[in-house]
């Protein structure tokens, strides 16, 4: 599929075709069902085969899912299927990623706080590990001495680490990680901290890789390929003190912004690709393996979020729709609506477009504080009680990852496909909670 195809995927014509089929199979309903996610699998396995396209075929990568984009199981075995692997943070993460299927040399473990218990559970399962900071190398040292005296053999597990090239900030400086006091990797640049590495390099012949994040949302595309260039030239510098090819992979971390205004993935994978090639060409030349942990970049366009609209009034002469999507599924819009604004559509009760002259309105949430909106004078069609609203490109983090405020139970979650006839299929992904769930969840 062709990157105009895959766009082509993303339309509003497509999303009332799938809001119209919810609602006649009753996966959305005003008493039921009054709010749900929809990932879009034909738009998913479009966007990875985008991702696979980018990458020359001379380089040997493997492109792993960052699992907090979204976590559920189904969602990661329909990854795996395409030919991914997985990025997991946290001992959560690395079961659902056990349960979808991932084979242990096909899933990475970067956190900055693994315990040992973790550690040693990943090298004993071959899972790939980045190592954060000097203390958890001495930690992995332990370790490994350990596996050693009692006979366990070398781990299977590729061994890197994370360092922290300190090439700034993007506009968001909650997702940039490659600042100069950034709690991530080691720092490149502090006192000392160059000669250090390449001496836990030299001492340590199972350190083979080195892993760079310069950050996510907000982050221009030469500025997180700077962040690359300085790990290959990291590792280059290694090679070349030790005498040795030691560092024979550079994991190049995720991060690829999401275009929130409008439906076309922008900027592409094959963008990002260009800006390395110019910044890091050596990253191509094969001397390396890489690794990619791209999430939100992946399933962040090929997902939205409907709710009905319960009630309206009018405050201080702005209108306000009081809907049930608010802060437990768009928890960043919400505490950070600067930083991440979202499209919304709205919907008629059949899941057609509303029509009508466009009025600005506040679209707030559920939740018992003032500030749960997921947008303020917003100009939509006047919303009335039974309407639908669409949170758009939320098909990374939002509903896979709901907040729990006010004991707010979990949406269901739908996948989706779309037949050439124009037939929608659904798939659930994660059922919707019930209240004798929530319940018993947070009961002794």
């Amino acid at each position: 599929m062709t990157d105009h195809q895959l766009n082509t995927l993303l339309t509003a014509e497509r999303r009332e075709l799938i809001l119209r089929a919810a609602i006649r199979e009753g996966l959305l309903d005003p008493e039921d069902a009054l709010l749900a996610g929809f990932i879009d699998l034909d738009a998913v396995a479009a966007t990875v085969a985008a991702l696979h396209r980018a990458f020359p075929d001379s380089v040997e990568v493997l492109h792993t899912f960052a699992a907090k984009a979204n976590c559920l199981v189904p969602v990661l075995e329909r990854l795996r299927g395409l030919g991914m692997g997985c990025e997991v943070a946290s001992p959560g993460e690395l079961a659902q990623a056990l349960a979808a299927g991932f084979a242990a040399e096909r899933i990475v473990l970067d956190s900055p706080a693994k315990t040992s218990r973790e550690l040693v559970r990943a090298l004993d399962l071959g899972v790939a590990v980045n190592i954060d900071n000097w203390q958890e190398l001495s930690r992995v040292d332990e370790i490994l001495r350990a596996r050693e005296s009692r006979g366990a053999g070398e781990s299977r597990s590729r061994i890197g680490v994370r360092i922290n090239p300190q090439v700034g900030a993007g506009s968001i400086g909650a997702m940039s990680t490659a600042t100069a006091t950034s709690k991530f990797g080691i720092a490149l640049a502090d006192d000392g901290n160059l000669e250090r590495l390449v001496a836990a390099f030299r001492d340590r012949p199972w350190l083979t890789w080195v892993h760079a994040h310069v950050g996510s949302q907000g982050c221009p595309l030469d500025l997180m390929a700077e962040g690359v260039a300085a790990a290959v030239a990291f590792a280059e510098k290694v090679n070349s003190e030790l005498g040795r090819r030691q560092v024979v992979g550079i994991d190049i971390g995720g991060g690829l912004p999401v275009n929130f205004d409008s439906d076309p993935m922008a900027p592409g994978f094959d963008e990002y690709v260009d800006r390395l090639w110019a910044h890091a060409p050596a990253l191509f030349t094969g001397d390396f393996q890489v690794v990619t942990e791209f999430g939100r970049s992946l399933l962040a366009k090929n997902g939205f979020t409907a709710a009905y609209v319960e009630y309206t009034k009018s405050s201080g002469g702005r209108p306000i729709a009081i809907t049930h999507a608010g802060a437990q599924v768009a928890t960043r819009t919400v505490f950070m609506p600067q930083s991440w604004p979202l499209r919304i559509s709205a919907h008629d009760p059949s899941g057609g477009p509303k029509s009508g002259d466009l009025v600005p309105q506040d679209i707030a949430g559920p939740c018992c504080f003032a500030g749960d909106l997921v947008a303020t004078a917003r100009p939509l069609p006047l919303l009335e009680p039974g309407d639908i609203v669409a949170l758009l490109d939320t098909g990374a983090y939002y509903t896979s990852t709901p907040f729990g405020y006010n004991s707010l139970p979990e949406p269901a979650v739908h996948g989706v496909t779309v037949e050439a006839d124009g037939t929608v299929r659904f798939e659930l992904l994660r059922a919707a909670q019930s209240i004798d769930e929530l319940v018993a969840r947070t009961n002794r």
